[in-house]
């Protein structure tokens, strides 16, 4: 298997490719990567058969969040210039390897280095998408994603109900659901001892995962949180994720007035500290421990702008943990309003606060809710299950190749 991955840090797409791999049967695939350089590097590489690292690989964005629109345009300058370097790594790999089974891109916004190493190796490609895509009929860019996906990819995955729901209905789609196995954490006893010292004992806990990004939501929190603590002193928030916004230069100053740069740490501090709340809205900074952070939360908060449940919310769910989720009309898959979780409009403090004033409030429904998302966890994001399925789809791939028939080079049958 030849592994795409352009984004680089650890966050929840490297993360799910992780788990998927490590839980496949013992033998049954050797991973080679194509990965931009990165902490996710550290992870892929106890699992890979050998590894090519470039600096970035090209990227386009199609997602309901972050599509090309406005200023957005701009990225493409970004992608063009990691052009070269995706090339080279592409052909780096080929000469090293000769031959791979099956292309697996971790995120259709990694198509165009997938499409390249498709034509480069003449293997068979499968396409995960794992974000809600923008999927307006009238778009070219929608049109062409779906033209590269009709006649290029041979299967498609989706990350569950919601992304499924974004794509064409066309095309060969399999949801495989992402998993979680605590197990897999990496012990942190720094970040244990920092939760123990900082969070107060019998206060209803509210946490966050995530990076500080605005497109996380952080900043909707951060209000949210103003409103909680103007009301009442038994709740306090735990902020779990890493201290990424703190570059006060002019290139940070023109991206943010540009609406591209995501990183709001500084932000965050800043509000805190005006709001008055830092007593109560601790910022724990990022660990590899995360189940130790499940375990201190009441309720896990989500109050992301992609429209989707993300990593998060499953991940307390094996922690007995309730979710609110800033998504309308969630899938049934993912969150059942008011029996796994709470769902709540996007982009909206008041109801954020309120919501989790109602669960500080129904303590024992809050803890019903925590037992039924488990089992909804158990259920559709089981590690083992769910990598099991992805081999049975890597074999079905390889063995019948749909779409476009590229001539293949011979190579080790890895997935017979």
């Amino acid at each position: 298997m030849l592994y795409v991955d352009g984004v680089g840090p650890f966050g929840g797409a490297s993360r799910s490719l992780y788990e998927a791999i490590r839980s496949l049967p013992s033998g049954s695939v050797e991973g080679y990567f194509v990965a931009a350089n990165g902490t996710a590097l550290e992870y892929y590489r106890k699992l890979a058969k050998d590894v090519v690292v470039t600096r970035g690989l090209t990227r386009f964005d199609n997602t309901q969040y972050s599509h090309y629109r406005g200023a957005r345009w701009l990225v493409l300058i970004r992608e063009a210039f990691h052009a070269p370097y995706t090339l080279a790594s592409i052909i780096k790999a080929k000469r090293k390897w000769r031959s791979i089974d099956v292309i697996h891109v971790n995120e259709i916004t990694e198509i165009i280095p997938g499409l390249i190493a498709r034509l480069i190796f003449r293997a068979p490609m499968i396409v995960h998408v794992r974000s809600p895509q923008n999927n307006i009929v009238s778009s070219k860019r929608s049109r062409l994603i779906r033209s590269i996906l009709h006649s290029q990819a041979n299967l498609v995955i989706a990350i569950d109900e919601t992304v499924r729901s974004s794509l064409p209905q066309d095309i060969n789609i399999e949801v495989l659901h992402n998993s979680f196995s605590p197990a897999s954490d990496l012990p942190d006893p720094a970040f244990k001892e920092r939760l123990d010292k900082t969070l107060t004992e019998g206060l209803f806990t509210v946490g966050y995962v995530g990076s500080l990004h605005a497109s996380k939501g952080i900043m909707d929190l951060v209000e949210a949180a103003k409103i909680v603590c103007n009301k009442r002193r038994d709740i306090q928030f735990a902020i779990v994720g890493g201290m990424t916004g703190n570059d006060r230069s002019l290139r940070a100053k023109v991206l943010g007035s540009l609406g591209l740069a995501q990183n709001v740490g500084s932000d965050v501090v800043s509000k805190i500290s005006e709001y008055g709340i830092d007593a109560r809205f601790h910022l724990l900074g990022p660990t590899r421990d995360i189940s130790t952070a499940y375990s201190a939360f009441d309720v896990l908060t989500f109050p992301s702008h992609l429209k989707a449940a993300g990593r998060p919310v499953f991940e307390a769910a094996f922690a007995g943990v309730p979710s609110i989720v800033a998504v309308e009309n969630p899938k049934p898959d993912t969150l059942v309003h008011g029996e796994t979780g709470l769902s709540i409009p996007e982009k909206s403090p008041p109801a954020l606060a309120e919501a989790i004033c109602y669960l500080a409030d129904n303590r024992d429904k809050s803890i019903e809710m925590g037992q039924n998302a488990r089992l909804l966890a158990q259920k559709n994001f089981n590690p083992v299950a769910n990598s099991a399925r992805l081999l049975e789809l890597y074999r079905r791939v390889h063995r019948s190749p749909a779409g476009v028939d590229l001539p293949k080079a011979e190579s080790h049958d890895l997935l017979s």
